[in-house]
């Protein structure tokens, strides 16, 4: 559990190993942690079992990955391969969506493929997507431009990025199969 100085509560499932994080408001009893834990059991376990699952299967079925290092090289890499594609995703997908991000960042993230900030347009990425196939990309791409207009995932969001890619939920549970280094 990690106390920060946020309105709202948390629960993440962490990969590769499926750890359950907490952040919770500073002033926030105990008590109404432990029962807002309590009350997700169910969702935790299920995805601590999906999460563990899809790690050994992406480690039998891509063993190069184990014992993977960053690079100065690889991090200029994947980097040149992103900003090499993100001028013509923005072109195809900006019109599209009806509206575009203020700023990308990329970066290495250990839990996302990206976020987004709707207020200030920000969105950044995972630097891991530059060496990864290209439809990952899009995908994460066009998901972050989507939070521009929806908060969350909820059917707002399902509705709008399902008109712009209506294959987004197969190649969210593609990429999530990946391990995130």
């Amino acid at each position: 559990m990690v106390r920060k100085p946020i309105k709202n509560m948390y629960l993440r499932i962490k990969p590769p190993n499926g750890d359950v994080v907490v952040s919770a408001p500073r002033r926030m009893s105990d008590r109404t942690i432990i029962d807002f834990v309590r009350g997700r059991r169910a969702w935790v376990d299920g995805n601590v079992r999906k999460m563990r699952r899809a790690r050994q299967q992406s480690l039998v079925s891509e063993p190069e990955h184990t014992g993977f290092v960053w690079t100065d090289v690889l991090r200029k890499q994947a980097a040149a391969n992103i900003n090499a594609q993100l001028p013509g995703l923005l072109a195809k997908w900006g019109p599209v969506i009806g509206r575009t991000p203020t700023h990308i960042t990329l970066r290495l993230m250990t839990t996302r493929w990206g976020s987004c900030t709707p207020k200030t347009g920000r969105i950044r990425l995972n630097l891991q997507l530059g060496l990864m196939e290209p439809r990952f990309l899009e995908y994460v791409l066009v998901h972050e431009m989507t939070h521009l207009w929806e908060r969350g995932h909820g059917v707002g969001f399902q509705r709008r990025i399902g008109s712009y890619l209506p294959n987004w939920r197969e190649l969210r549970r593609e990429l999530n199969r990946r391990v995130v280094l």
